[in-house]
């Protein structure tokens, strides 16, 4: 049974007292916090001089600075508990504070977009306003979608309305949703929750697999109606926010501000269509393995391998982790160690009411922390390295790059994180003493790409869809969503798979199809991850240097232009197309090892 949040092991926590040693003490920081009406004097004047800007700009990151920070604590406090009244409490009252944050700076970039050409081409040239170059470059950028002050404003206003969806489907899918407990093959009953759903859909017994599939989708069908109004609800937050801005489409104003163009979305989602033969074909070796008469989505994540037991505890997965990033080198491997092991960055483990999943976390006046629901299997381990790179990720970001270009932008967000887990799975591939144990490796690494590379597609497929569909303003129905995503799933996983009725509800609990156009970057993050793993193995010092100094950049450039000078174009199909000839080469090993 999970544990109470009181009871949970100080270390197995993360070590949220070095960030705010109570929150009393957040409390008397957040009373310290700058009024934002200090920033109103400058309302009128960013015309003024270089100089001007510049000081109004410290101004502004100073606060928004001093309120992250504020923000991190409160959400990660929020997240330990969400049914802890005190914390859901400082959570909303710091939320509160990032939209006004928000309402009273909306007149700042229309204000710059209104000076003229001759004006902004001095600020971009200023010696004095260098270290906010890229910043000022991105706000000219987005001038054709900026509006009038007072619209600006506006926009603000409701920005905390319209985030109310996403924000009642988590308190819903990690607070207030139950499971019943299922029955496995010896007829003993068995707790389901968010955590122990994947371990029981990777374990030998078929019975309890079932069990868990049908009874954790049919728990969410049960509430089908208003899973469909919060993911309608989103769609047209998203809908809104395109259209008063003048973009063409939702797909466009989630892209346009990162410098992507919707052409990488399309071309991704066409490359993975040409190439579904694959993942087909790996599919009919999966039943022909399984010896099952019908394959189904619950024998989809099972091992092929049975006598191989990758299991491990935390201590062990936290070795394993440092020591397979040797490519990265052993300054990089101290710091995650002191991180993970000394500084405790990890909350470990499920307890009541804690958020679901795995996630990294921090700011730039704290550590990195990272949310974990550890289960001990080989996949959770893969999570943790997975976590631990983003967390790396930031912490070289904080570490060399000043505030403003201090968060990398999400394009990039699943770059660090996958050559983590690459390189995992090569150290647990050279430990391997057995046949059975490099087959079950291989195996692990072909449903890595099925699920990062070929299942986020589908979801990044799947997400264009709703939001194409409330462009053309199509009411959404749960028969309309079941019926599209089965679709899909057939077009994917093919003949070879019996599609089984509660797949048709699944998009009702993916939490990501409230982030706007973000599963399709799991996609093309593995693919340069793997290809920028291999440029560093081919290519040593130089090319690792390189890839540290990507790490390192924040948002200084353009996502695109950070993966170039890292080693990788993403606007050409070589990654793609390279992460699809590995995938076909693994599925061809595997069949070796086993037929």
């Amino acid at each position: 049974m999970s544990i109470e949040r009181n009871q949970v092991p100080l270390a197995d926590k993360w070590n949220i007292e070095a960030f705010y040693p109570s929150l009393e003490a957040w409390e008397k920081d957040l009373a310290s916090l700058e009024s934002f009406d200090s920033l109103l004097p400058f309302k009128g004047t960013l015309g003024k001089s270089a100089a001007h800007l510049k000081d109004f700009f410290i101004l502004c990151f100073k606060i928004d600075r001093h309120l992250t920070k504020l923000y991190t604590y409160a959400h990660l406090r929020h997240d330990e508990d969400l049914t802890n009244d005190v914390h859901k409490q400082a959570y909303g009252r710091v939320m509160a504070l990032m939209y006004e944050l928000k309402q009273k700076t909306s007149w700042v970039e229309p204000e710059i977009l209104s000076l003229s050409e001759e004006q902004l081409k001095k600020y971009l040239a200023s010696d004095e306003l260098k270290d906010y170059l890229v910043h000022l470059e991105k706000i000219i950028r987005l001038k054709p979608h900026t509006l009038s002050a007072e619209k600006e404003e506006l926009c603000a206003l409701v920005g905390k309305a319209l985030s109310t969806a996403h924000q009642v489907f988590s308190a819903f899918n990690n607070a207030d949703l139950k499971f019943p407990k299922i029955v496995d093959s010896k007829g003993e009953m068995q707790e389901l929750t968010h955590g122990k759903f994947f371990v029981y859909l990777r374990g030998q017994d078929r019975v309890l697999r079932t069990s868990a599939f049908k009874t954790l989708h049919n728990s969410f069908a049960g509430y089908e109606n208003t899973l469909c109004e919060l993911i309608q609800g989103q769609m047209q937050a998203h809908l809104f926010e395109a259209r008063a801005r003048g973009y063409k489409s939702c797909l466009e104003a989630a892209l346009f501000p990162h410098q992507i163009e919707p052409a990488v979305y399309m071309a991704l989602i066409g490359a993975v269509r040409k190439h579904l033969g694959s993942l087909h074909r790996y599919l009919d070796l999966r039943k022909k393995i399984l010896g099952v008469d019908e394959l189904h989505m619950y024998d989809l994540h099972v091992p092929l391998v049975k006598a191989v037991d990758f299991s491990m505890d935390f201590a062990t997965a936290e070795k394993n982790v440092v020591e397979s990033l040797t490519l990265l080198g052993p300054v990089y491997q101290k710091d995650l160690e002191n991180g993970l092991i000394k500084n405790r960055w990890v909350d470990r483990y499920e307890n009541k009411g804690k958020r679901s999943g795995a996630y990294s976390s921090g700011c730039f006046d704290s550590m990195p922390y990272i949310l974990m629901n550890y289960q001990g299997t080989l996949n959770d381990v893969l999570t943790l390295t997975h976590e631990a790179g983003h967390s790396m990720h930031s912490l070289m970001s904080c570490r060399h790059q000043p505030y403003q270009y201090s968060h990398y932008p999400i394009f990039v967000a699943e770059v660090a994180s996958t050559f983590h887990e690459k390189l995992l799975a090569k150290h647990l591939m050279h430990k391997a003493k057995t046949k059975e144990e490099k087959c079950y490796l291989v195996n692990q690494e072909i449903e890595s790409i099925r699920n990062t590379f070929f299942r986020q597609t589908m979801f990044a497929e799947f997400e264009l869809k709703l939001h194409e569909l409330v462009e053309k303003e199509v009411p959404l129905t749960p028969t309309l969503l079941k019926t599209e995503y089965r679709k899909l799933n057939q077009d994917y996983f093919g003949q070879a798979l019996t599609m089984d009725e509660e797949i048709d509800i699944e998009w009702a609990r993916i939490p990501h199809f409230y982030y706007n156009f973000y599963v399709y970057q799991y996609a093309t993050g593995i693919s340069a991850a793997h290809a920028l793993v291999e440029h560093v193995e081919r290519n040593g010092e130089k090319a690792r240097e390189k890839y540290l100094q990507f790490l390192s950049s924040g948002s200084s450039r353009y996502p695109l232009d950070l993966l170039a000078s890292a080693g990788v174009d993403m606007r050409k199909p070589t990654a793609v197309e390279s992460i699809i000839r590995q995938f076909d080469q693994s599925v061809e090993m595997l069949k070796n090892f086993l037929l």
